[in-house]
Parts: structure tokens; C-alpha cells; sequence
């Protein structure tokens, strides 16, 4: 039997085909309650394990941390104990000024913008999410009925420092989000040959014209962040059911 993986503290058999992929712990508790039957197997450092269904079909959700390292070590050590099916739940400043604070952004693809992403394949190669989990992400979020964004993301390491005029540039072409962990997530799923898609709810965008105080970003975001994860449990359901 594989030993205990370092970080995730799992084991073969401990989690299931799919998996949630939330950065921050916290959400994990959020996930879990809109799941059935949900029990935590595992809590290291920033990597909070919990086990449960979704309308029957068992899925896992693994919170990463902030950023390309953490995230990798996360979807490594996952693979490595079995899980195929990735979907990452995160946050994410929006990036055009038609996005208002709370919107699910289903992520199609992203630029790296970050630094881990390059250790596992050359920059010009594309990080783009695998097309049946978009896919059911994209029918999951219109089955909702209310508004949602699909599009390019852009990853980046220095959340506090900010490129004016790649941003600018970045807007002009229609990049809809913007956020830490996507692109190495994309890159890893097709380097290790598992299924990665990605949906971020927005907390914060710069191009707003009014920017709304802290504690009404805060209310806007938890309404998203809410629908992505029934959105993304939604998407474990159709994917399930198609076997894939």
C-alpha cells in the first residue's frame, strides 16, 4: 500500500474520483454544508480533507492554500491517491467592468501570470481546463437561471503588487478574472492526465466605477461564492452521470 502522502495525509482509498479544490480551509466547511453525509478524514498545515456525497455520488473536497506551490502540492498528492476529476472553487477580482462583485466566473483557460506553472511545462504552453468539466460547469451554472461569466483568466503570484498596463492590456482582450492557483492547476491535470475546470465567485474588481465599502464586497462575495459551489456540485452530478 502507498504510504501516507506528506501533505494531504491520505492514503489510497480515502478520497473519491472527484474533487473539489477550494484555496481557502474556511470554504471548506461552506462546501461540506451543502453536501451530504460530509466528515473530515484529514487536516494538515493549509490542506483540510473532507469526504461526502453530492445527490449520491461521493466526491472529496481539499483546500490548497494561497497560490502555485501549495496548490500543486494539493492536486499532486491527490493523483497520487487516486482522485481524476478536479474543479477548483476559489475567488477572484473581477476583471471587466461590466463583472459585478459576486459573480461565478467559469474559468476556460488562463494566462500564467505565475511562477510554478513554468517547472512542469514551457510558458508558451496554454493552461486550459479540461473541455467536459467546463462544459458541465457552463450547464450547471445556466441551469441556475442567474447571471454567471465564462472566460480566460489570468494566474498571478504578487496579489499586492499590480501591472497597470498589463492589466489594461489584459482587459482589452476580454480576460474576465483574475486569481492565484487556476493556470498551474490546468498545467498539472495535463501533465499528470487527470480532468481539471475551474469556477471562482469575484470579491473584488478594480475597474469598477464606484467600489462598493469592505463589508458589502464581503456580502456580494459569500452570495457568489454560495452559487459556485452549488454550481460546481452540480457539475460532479452531470459528470457522474455521463462516466466521466
Amino acid at each position: 500500500m502507498t504510504e501516507i502522502q506528506k501533505h494531504i495525509r491520505c492514503r489510497p482509498g480515502d478520497v473519491a474520483r472527484y474533487v473539489l479544490l477550494p484555496g481557502d480551509p474556511g470554504r471548506v466547511e461552506r462546501i461540506a454544508a451543502q453536501m451530504q453525509d460530509a466528515e473530515e478524514i484529514a487536516r494538515n498545515r493549509e490542506y483540510v480533507v473532507v469526504n461526502g456525497t453530492t445527490n449520491g455520488v461521493p466526491v472529496t473536497v481539499c483546500s490548497t492554500g494561497i497560490g502555485g506551490p501549495a496548490a500543486s502540492i494539493a492536486i499532486e498528492e491527490l493523483v497520487k491517491v487516486g482522485a481524476k476529476v478536479f474543479i477548483r472553487v476559489g475567488s477572484a477580482g473581477g476583471r471587466q467592468d461590466d463583472i459585478p462583485i459576486g459573480t461565478p466566473v467559469i474559468m476556460t483557460a488562463a494566462h500564467r501570470g505565475e511562477g510554478t506553472s513554468k517547472v512542469y511545462l514551457p510558458a508558451e504552453f496554454p493552461a486550459v481546463g479540461d473541455l467536459d468539466v467546463t462544459n458541465a460547469l457552463v450547464e450547471a451554472a445556466r441551469e441556475t437561471g442567474e447571471p454567471y461569466r465564462v472566460g480566460i483568466g489570468f494566474t498571478r503570484d504578487a496579489y499586492y503588487v499590480q501591472d497597470r498596463a498589463l492589466n489594461e492590456l489584459l482587459k482589452s482582450v476580454g480576460v474576465v478574472a483574475a486569481e492565484q492557483e487556476a493556470a498551474l492547476l490546468f498545467i498539472v491535470g495535463t501533465v499528470r492526465g487527470v480532468r481539471v475546470g475551474s469556477i471562482v465567485s469575484t470579491d473584488s474588481n478594480i475597474w469598477l466605477p464606484v467600489q462598493p465599502t469592505l463589508a458589502e464586497k464581503e456580502q456580494l462575495f459569500r452570495f457568489g461564492e454560495k452559487k459556485a459551489i452549488s454550481i460546481a456540485l452540480r457539475a460532479v452530478q452531470l459528470l457522474a452521470a455521463r462516466g466521466i
